[in-house]
């Protein structure tokens, strides 16, 4: 009998500790008896550390046999014993790296190794270096130059007096980004700019400052006061609003709304069956959005005669409903409980009780499962004042149901909450016959994803008795895969990569199984690596020429 070597044969094994951000490799296929792999039971963490300063990385390993501990660096090497000392205590069992005096220098990845015959593990750290004295002023100043050199002139700057409409023109890309960062919210920062590409977060913080200074002081010609942004949400009437609290000065003043740069129109009358409409309620400024439909996501931006006060993105998630909510039944002074599953990951949906939005509090518990596809609502206590109709919204799909409160009629527990009952309801037997075979509602999409960050990928299969599902790369299973996060809830079958790398290019396959049939969806993954980073450099230095171009003519 012969036996063909596959090339791409790995002997080893790599899997993710359950320490976060440690990644094992493991040297043999079966672990002999009283032995085990290295892993860190405390990792080194990373240091933002001030010039000049002591830096140490520190960490506790296991293992048997004992591992055997190493660190190195990215770029360079660690073996100055006056830079770098390595250390060993025996008591507590601790590894450390220790730099006495940090410099710009020893900025850099560092990793540190656990290594014995059975594997090893690894954990990397970022060291973060932060200049002092002559030379970081000098950058600062420096940097600032450039930021003001490069900056481009704001297409608001264009208009040649204050109290004019703005130009109306679809909304250059760079000049969208800038309009969403102006109204978001510090914490959403850095998901915009890993949203849009933006990597230089320190620049983009400086020159946002600026603009919002300037944006500031165009807004107090007009505005006495502005307060309680909330960003755009869509309700369960299949509309969608914005508020903004503002003292104009001069209550004539005229106000404008914008889509995407483009003007549109909008009725103060709530009868008239116009699209977009404002209603004013004292300081309060209310922007609805009625019968939506896909072609109405974009960038929403309201201005006072000329002057910008506030933009915010509309995204409608395309998602559904595997499972909608359904009615409930509750005796007095018990608690109810409404539960759906989406056809796609969402972090939050809406809830809306009685034409009411519902948030988290002391009456009403919203959770989410960790795949983000299952959302419950849990009305605490229920009253019959609580009956009613309550909905969920996810983007622009909604459902809803009743809750049916019954009356406790025993005077004895009047004011006492009555303790859970758990009646279990069997169903009568039906002659039907239920089984088919597995169908996707939802099949796979193709995936873009840029190198290092995460990709999620969905789908959605029916079928009885209830398929077996696997999912493959290239025709090889990966549901023993550690690499891969696979969960099957509902038929709603998803897969999470943390950290796509080049390895994860290729074609994806979900297969369901059941004893009737077999049904299978495939999707293609296209990693981004390095080359799409250069091209986006390319692009913003070539429009960044041109302007210096066009500024050359100007003076001319």
């Amino acid at each position: 009998m012969c036996y063909i070597l596959d090339p791409h044969f790995d002997p080893h094994f790599k899997f993710r500790s359950k320490v976060p951000g440690v990644m094992i490799t493991q040297y043999v296929e079966e672990i002999p008896e009283g032995k085990s792999h290295p892993d860190f039971t405390r990792k080194p963490i990373a240091l933002t550390i001030q010039e000049g300063k002591f830096g140490v990385f520190k960490a506790i390993v296991i293992g048997e046999p004992t591992p055997k501990v190493t660190w190195n660096r990215a770029n360079g090497n660690i073996n100055d014993p006056e830079r770098y000392q390595f250390k060993f205590d025996e008591v507590s069992g601790e590894h450390t790296l220790e730099i006495p005096k940090v410099c710009p220098e020893d900025a850099d990845t560092y990793k540190c190794f656990a290594t014995n015959e059975i594997g090893k593990a690894v954990c990397p750290i970022q060291l973060n270096v932060i200049e002092v004295g002559f030379k970081k002023t000098k950058e600062i100043a420096k940097s600032k130059e450039e930021l003001k050199a490069n900056k481009r002139v704001s297409y608001r700057k264009l208009l040649k007096k204050c109290g004019q409409k703005r130009e109306e023109k679809p909304l250059e890309p760079d000049e969208k980004i800038w309009e969403i960062l102006m109204s978001a919210d510090k914490k959403d920062y850095e998901r915009i700019c890993a949203e849009y590409g933006i990597t230089n977060f320190r620049g983009m913080l400086t020159r946002l400052a600026e603009m919002k200074k300037e944006r500031e002081e165009e807004q107090a010609q007009f505005i006495e006061h502005i307060s309680s942004l909330k960003h755009i949400e869509v309700a369960a009437d299949e509309s969608a609003t914005f508020e903004i609290d503002m003292d104009l000065k001069d209550p004539s003043s005229r106000i404008f709304l914008y889509k995407d740069g483009v003007m549109v129109p909008y009725t103060k009358e709530a009868e008239l069956e116009i699209k977009h409409g404002l209603k004013q309620v004292g300081k309060k400024y209310i922007f609805s959005i009625k019968n939506l439909d896909p072609a109405d996501a974009g960038l929403y931006s309201v201005d006072v005669e000329g002057v910008n006060v506030f933009s915010t993105d509309f995204k409608i998630p395309t998602v559904n409903f595997a499972v909608k909510i359904q009615e409930v039944k509750a005796e007095e002074r018990q608690d109810a409980l409404f539960q759906c599953v989406l056809t796609a990951p969402m972090n939050h949906i809406h809830w809306i009780g009685k034409n009411i939005p519902i948030k988290n509090d002391d009456k009403f518990e919203i959770t989410v499962s960790e795949d983000k596809l299952i959302h419950k609502l849990l009305v605490k206590d229920c009253q019959p004042l609580d009956a009613g109709i309550y909905a969920a919204v996810a983007g622009l799909s909604s459902c809803n149901a009743w809750l049916v409160v019954e009356a406790d009629q025993n005077p004895a527990n009047k004011g006492k909450k009555i303790p859970q009952k758990f009646v279990v309801k069997m169903p009568e037997p039906k002659t039907c016959n239920l089984e088919r075979p597995p169908k996707f509602l939802v099949p796979l999409k193709m995936h873009n994803a840029p190198q290092g960050y995460e990709c999620y990928m969905t789908c959605a299969v029916r079928g009885e008795p209830t398929p077996h599902v696997t999912w493959y790369r290239d025709n090889i299973s990966l549901n023993t895969n550690t690499n891969y996060l696979i969960s099957n809830t509902c038929g709603v079958c998803s897969m999470l990569i943390l950290t796509v790398g080049t390895k994860d290019t290729g074609e994806y396959t979900v297969v369901a199984e059941n004893a009737l049939g077999r049904a299978e969806c495939s999707t293609k993954l296209i990693v981004k690596g390095m080359h799409f980073v250069f091209f986006i450099i390319l692009i913003n230095c070539t429009s960044k020429i041109i302007n210096n171009l066009l500024k050359g003519f100007e003076k001319q």
